[in-house]
């Protein structure tokens, strides 16, 4: 949240039951699978099953790359529930076979390989070797752990937000959500911690229970990987591909797709700690508008229903002496192109308005007697909302439904870990420590169910700090906390946008500019602004001791925070359409070069650079005064320089020069990107219309064949892909013998409003004037800049009636 540095404080007095968690060592435990013997084993339709002398294992295939384990102990119930997995089991090609040391199942492309004595269980997948337990399932007595073999030389990614270097391998890390104010280089702990483990032998670990624990990525530097938990089921789901693309898209499926956000989504956002009246909200969104710099939405923090920081948290209720007349406020903003969003936190204090009537409905979580859990925290004397209660769900939902009622357009969820939770506080489904983690979790699911119900053609905007596996399906935007607003904080935030899209979070995002602590340093603004062009989601947001919106920064900073917002406006088609691929197959948006290159154990460790979707590769500034930069050019093509055309060779080393107008920024070749035309100068996202497109092709004689695409729809309709009511604008390109093919190709739903679209299509890295260029068949005169290297030829594109539209340029 958004305090002062006294609320650092609180940071380090959570979980005594994690902390005691923490005193026991694996070296301790009885290894259980010594005596471990096979007693039966059975082929099912669905699953096979093995009994052991201490329990039972169930093996269920997903699909063809996901395979799930679970082991029950003898004297315990099955515990069916997950709260990550939503996938069902695929009928898929199953054989066992038996040898005298060994059994086998295989499931379509995985191998599960059980060796009798001593017992032990590996995974292969196209008979590659993904795997393999150690003691497998352990009881100590107060923790239960599963152990695996790792190589000498993987690395591991997952485990959630943390701020340790790409290469996480080497840490114990707690699986309990806490906030960690005024963060830098390194973090162990955070809001976010998902029990998924990834590997750079291209396979992942999802270990399905949402109790608190910890997840030991070879901290002992003995070759093991070990998860250890409370209580709760044991299973785990074993994740394969033959890409990281394929990885993902698994995860995904098994855990849900994150729907397209609203378009307006992909806008600026103003926002401060925070906008105490109605005044000061209009007068800084006047500032934008008179300086001409683009917004989309104004984030109200916790001054919206009170005047002081502390006390009056829970009110969920406009301050009617600052806020007069708030639903006059949000439909002006709206007649401006502007939402309105607003803080929640799910503390209800003694102090707030509304605490007898959360007494009364009994919407708090309790303590052994039933009675409301009372417990001090910085902002006060609170009870918690029991999230997991439907009388508390219907409460809070109609909450939400009547501020919606008044206009508003998004929901800032802050302080969900929760934030301070007692061991002690009992929840309708189980004790604190057994639901902590899923508490965001379930919050998000909360308001995702709520639309889905009430306003099923709406996308909820739903502004997170905690959750937990799978919360991406219902519409979550994490953001990274609390960072401190220095370089430290911004070195740390690539890896952590990084790992969180690996892990199904693809909108993990940080306060631009940096949130904690009165430090101006505009060089480190800007830098982190021009970062924030090619990240998920533009949202400045600081404590207001300095300004955290580009239009109370001097001048010269500010302009080159305008030319930053500016430019992320003209990305909206391509962000746009990576952000569809996303809600498709689970793609991230900011991707780890290892990504393109999975054999390449030089890039294991690197966050320095990354791709932004399949075609950009980006380099962030994250030192001061820096003017060059050593960069690696991914090997599978040839790379452009953004802002001047510069090509670099593929698999190269290079040291380019930095400027302190932008970041570096390259394109892939052979990669069609669409853009806003500059001289449209759209003011919030809903202005754009799609009419009128920059297309850019960087095209190179090594690139013989290339392909890309556009997504498009109204912005707003949820799942419009899935109700026909988008189109996909396919772009391919054929090059030989002198010649350039272009052709567009419009794949348009059943209710897609087309619309004829003007397309200014600029060629990169023309040597020369063109003999000629033709479009549908016929001569057109096309400019060739020859500083610029750029050919512009003018397009216009009937595509109600032209469904597809074929170029030719002779060079």
């Amino acid at each position: 949240m958004r305090k002062s540095k006294i609320h650092c404080g609180i940071c380090h007095a959570l979980s005594v039951s994690v902390l005691l968690l923490s005193t026991v060592s694996l070296t301790t435990a009885h290894a259980q699978n010594v005596q471990r013997v096979i007693l039966h084993a059975e082929k099912k339709a669905d699953r096979f099953e093995v009994t052991t002398n201490d329990g039972l294992y169930l093996f269920t295939p997903y699909s063809s790359t996901i395979l799930e384990t679970t082991f029950i102990p003898n004297g315990e119930k099955q515990t069916t529930s997950s709260h990550a997995v939503i996938l069902q089991p695929q009928k898929l090609r199953t054989e066992v076979k038996t040898s005298a040391s060994a059994i086998d199942y295989m499931a379509a492309d995985i191998v599960v390989h059980i060796q009798k004595s001593p017992f032990q269980i590996s995974y292969t997948y196209k008979n590659r070797l993904l795997t393999s337990e150690k003691n497998g399932y352990l009881n100590k007595g107060n923790s239960e752990s599963v152990d695996f073999n790792l190589d000498d030389n993987e690395a591991l990614y997952g485990a959630g937000a943390r701020a340790l270097g790409m290469n996480r391998r080497g840490y114990r890390l707690p699986l309990y959500n806490k906030a960690h104010y005024g963060y830098e280089e390194h973090s162990e702990q955070m809001n976010f911690g998902i029990p998924l483990v990834l590997s750079s032998r291209m396979y992942g670990i999802h270990f399905d229970n949402s109790a608190i624990g910890y997840l030991d990525l070879d901290s002992k530097k003995t070759n093991v990987l070990a998860y250890e938990t409370i209580s709760g089921r044991k299973t785990y789901q074993i994740i394969a591909g033959d890409s990281w693309s394929d990885v993902m898209a698994s995860y995904t499926n098994l855990t849900g797709h994150q729907p397209l956000p609203p378009r307006w989504a992909f806008g600026n956002f103003a926002s401060r700690f925070g906008y105490h009246t109605e005044a000061e909200a209009r007068d800084i969104l006047d500032k934008f508008h008179s300086d001409h710099i683009p917004v989309d939405a104004i984030i109200f923090d916790l001054y919206w229903f009170g005047k002081d920081i502390k006390g009056t948290m829970g009110n969920l209720a406009f301050d009617k002496d600052n806020f007069p007349q708030p639903q006059k406020m949000i439909a002006d903003f709206a007649a401006q192109g502007v939402k309105t969003i607003l803080i929640t936190e799910p503390f209800v204090l003694t102090t707030s308005d509304k605490w007898q009537e959360a007494v009364d409905q009994h919407v708090l979580a309790t303590d052994k007697d039933g009675a409301p859990f009372k417990y001090d925290f910085y902002f006060g004397n609170t009870g918690l909302i029991d999230i997991f209660d439907p009388r508390a769900q219907s409460w809070f939902w109609n909450i939400y439904k009547n501020l919606k009622a008044q206009g508003v357009a998004g929901w800032w969820g802050d302080l969900g870990e929760p934030e301070v939770h007692p061991s002690a506080l009992q929840h309708k489904t189980g004790s604190a420590d057994q639901v902590h983690n899923i508490y965001g979790h379930a919050w998000s699911k909360l308001i995702a169910d709520g639309y889905a119900k009430e306003f099923p053609q709406e996308r909820p905007f739903i502004l997170m700090r905690s959750g937990y596996s799978g919360s991406q399906r219902f519409g979550m935007i994490p953001w990274s906390g609390d960072v401190n607003r220095t370089w430290g904080g911004l070195r740390s935030q690539p890896e952590i946008a990084l790992q969180m899209g690996m892990q199904g979070m693809a909108y993990m995002h940080s306060d631009l500019g940096g949130f904690a602590g009165a430090n101006l340093d505009d060089e480190l603004y800007t830098r982190w602004l021009q970062y924030g062009v090619f990240q998920p989601v533009f949202r400045p947001h600081a404590q207001e001791e300095v300004a955290s919106e580009p239009v109370l920064r001097e001048p010269a900073t500010k302009a080159l925070a305008k030319a930053a917002i500016v430019l992320r406006y003209r990305m909206l088609p391509y962000n746009y359409t990576i952000a569809y691929e996303n809600s498709q197959r689970g793609s991230p948006l900011m991707r780890p070069l290892f990504y393109a290159e999975p054999g390449n154990p030089r890039l294991y460790g690197n966050a320095d650079s990354y791709l932004w979707g399949n075609d950009f590769l980006v380099h962030p500034i994250l030192q001061s005064g820096q003017t060059k930069a050593e960069m690696y050019f991914p090997a599978q093509s040839k790379w452009f320089d953004f802002y001047t055309g510069q090509v670099f060779a593929a698999g190269s080393k290079q040291v380019v020069d930095v400027s302190a107008a932008h970041i570096p920024i390259f394109v892939r070749a052979g990669a069609f990107i669409p853009l806003v035309p500059a001289q449209l100068d759209i003011q919030n996202t809903s202005q754009y219309t799609g009419k009128n497109l920059e297309l850019h092709y960087y095209h190179d004689q090594s690139v013989s064949q290339s392909q890309g695409m556009l997504y498009d729809d109204d912005g707003v309709t949820a799942h419009a892909a899935e109700q026909g009511a988008s189109a996909l604008l396919h772009f391919t390109s054929v090059y030989h013998g002198g010649e350039l093919g272009v052709t567009l190709a419009i794949e348009a739903g059943a209710h897609y409003q087309a619309t004829d679209k003007n397309i200014e299509f600029i060629v990169h890295n023309v040597d020369h004037q063109p003999q000629r260029v033709l479009v549908a068949s016929q001569p057109i005169d096309a400019h060739w800049n020859p500083q610029t290297r750029e050919l512009h030829v003018p397009i216009q594109w009937l595509t109600q009636n032209q469904k597809q539209l074929a170029l030719k340029i002779l060079m």
